[in-house]
């Protein structure tokens, strides 16, 4: 009986690893074709998600932006910075949160506008 037990527990933890192996693979591949698929301006906004810990759609959220207009998401922080304010009542994190987030989208805005000069340099070029 012990015997078809430990057989079991063999075969079932077989099982379990060739397969979390798999997925582990799979996971690899998708990461590289979308890493290859980003491109530079890819690359350079994964660079500024990484030193700021947040990524794009994480700053959007925060300071309830969907587009990168500097009027818009300056707006947006100057509110909920003062709403945040610890003399007021608000929470100093939720505070360093709204600047953090201003702070990547005002990043990303400086690698499309980067990005879009470049692009113009090109056709005047040519």
């Amino acid at each position: 009986m012990a015997k078809y037990l430990a057989q079991i527990i063999v075969m079932g933890a077989q099982v379990v690893g060739r397969a979390f192996a798999r997925a582990l693979q799979q996971e690899y591949a998708a990461s590289q074709a979308a890493a290859r698929a980003r491109g530079r301006a890819g690359q350079q906004s994964a660079a500024a998600s990484s030193i700021s810990g947040m990524s794009l759609q994480e700053a959007q959220q925060i300071l309830n932006v969907t587009t990168l207009s500097p009027e818009e998401v300056q707006k947006s922080y100057e509110h909920l910075f003062k709403v945040n304010d610890k003399s007021v009542g608000g929470s100093f994190y939720l505070q360093s949160k709204v600047v953090r987030a201003k702070e990547r989208l005002d990043e990303e805005y400086n690698i499309q506008t980067q990005k879009n000069q470049q692009s113009q340099q090109q056709n005047t070029e040519t």
